[in-house]
């Protein structure tokens, strides 16, 4: 007798091998997109950290400098002393006493087609124009008029009157000061100072130059460290890193070329001050940071364009050049830029024979 097959037992069989490997395929394609999907937005969300990264090191950056930019020249900006070089009590001599200065003598560079700027003023609360020199009894007591304008440990340049054409000065601590009779006493002092002047940079005054290297903002402290040193460019204890990710900074001068003097910006250029007039003539400096976004972004040079050259409104007169920096076209960047009024030498006004 033939043997019947049940219903039940048929629905029992299972699954056939094409069955199997038709749902194989199907849930490995499930799998491969929901990795992409993943890998996309994994990739978008460290584009968009990165770069938010960057534009906060961006911004505090600018906004340190601007800050620096804006007090420069205080107590230190006046028209006898300005451009002179002066010697720190380190022992290391800063090449030119201006409020800014845009790749300032014997300072290693930085990055490659970066620049460098050094930044000084003072704090103290005398005044700007200095205290004549009535008498000098001994090289380091100086008799003045206004001897509540000094305090002890105070730093003191002597200038002599009128300024010699090679200006070399020395800054010096003050260790003495007496109200009556009214002198201030320094360390070693300078001979010949009747009818000199005595100019106070205040008890901390700064003397900084910044610099990129090695895609960070860096500053260096004239005061602590030999900022000329080249040996010493790599050492981040002596050029600190103050911003990550920053990749160029480019500066120029806006300069005041009207003859005589009007206290107006005329023109922006990178020509390098050389005399005591034309460090007078830099009334504002127009700046520009660069940012490059953390993540090598794979979409540039395949999906899109590779990322063009960054400008800013300088950029006749400092490009922003990042051709020697590896892949620099698949990255993204950002410029902050802004315009410093140096203020400290507008309110020097228009100086006679400039």
């Amino acid at each position: 007798m033939a043997r019947q097959s049940h219903p039940f037992a048929r629905r029992m069989r299972g699954v056939s091998l094409i069955e199997l490997m038709v749902g194989l395929v199907i849930g490995m394609i499930a799998v491969l997109v929901v990795m992409q999907v993943f890998q996309i937005s994994e990739s978008s969300r460290r584009t968009t950290v990165g770069g938010d990264d960057a534009q906060m090191a961006g911004m505090l950056s600018l906004s340190a400098l601007q800050r620096d930019i804006q007090q420069s020249g205080y107590g230190s900006s006046a028209f006898p002393i300005v451009g002179c070089s002066i010697t720190v009590p380190g022992g290391w001599v800063v090449p030119a006493l201006a409020p800014v200065t845009i790749n300032p003598a014997g300072i290693p560079p930085g990055d490659a087609n970066t620049d460098t700027l050094m930044v000084i003023y003072g704090d103290n609360g005398g005044s700007p124009e200095g205290d004549l020199v009535a008498a000098q009894a001994v090289q380091a007591t100086y008799s003045v008029a206004t001897p509540t304008s000094f305090a002890a440990t105070d730093l003191i340049v002597a200038a002599v009157t009128p300024r010699p054409v090679v200006c070399n000065l020395t800054l010096e601590q003050v260790t003495a000061k007496s109200d009556s009779p009214p002198t201030v006493t320094v360390g070693t002092g300078v001979a010949g100072m009747i009818n000199g002047t005595l100019y106070n940079f205040g008890r901390d005054p700064r003397f900084q130059v910044y610099a990129v290297r090695n895609g960070n903002l860096t500053v260096c402290d004239y005061r602590i460290n030999n900022c000329g040193a080249a040996a010493s460019a790599g050492d981040p204890t002596v050029w600190v890193p103050v911003g990550n990710s920053i990749v160029s900074l480019r500066a120029v001068y806006g300069k005041d070329t009207t003859v005589p003097m009007d206290s107006a910006v005329d023109v922006y250029d990178r020509v390098a001050p050389a005399a005591a007039c034309d460090f007078a003539r830099v009334s504002a400096l127009q700046l520009a940071i660069v940012t490059q976004s953390g993540e090598f972004d794979k979409q540039l040079g395949a999906e899109i364009p590779f990322a063009p050259a960054p400008e800013w409104r300088a950029s006749d007169a400092a490009p922003i050049d990042l051709s020697a920096r590896a892949d620099w076209q698949s990255f993204r960047y950002k410029v902050y830029e802004t315009t410093v009024p140096v203020r400290n030498m507008a309110w020097q006004g228009a100086q006679s024979g400039c």
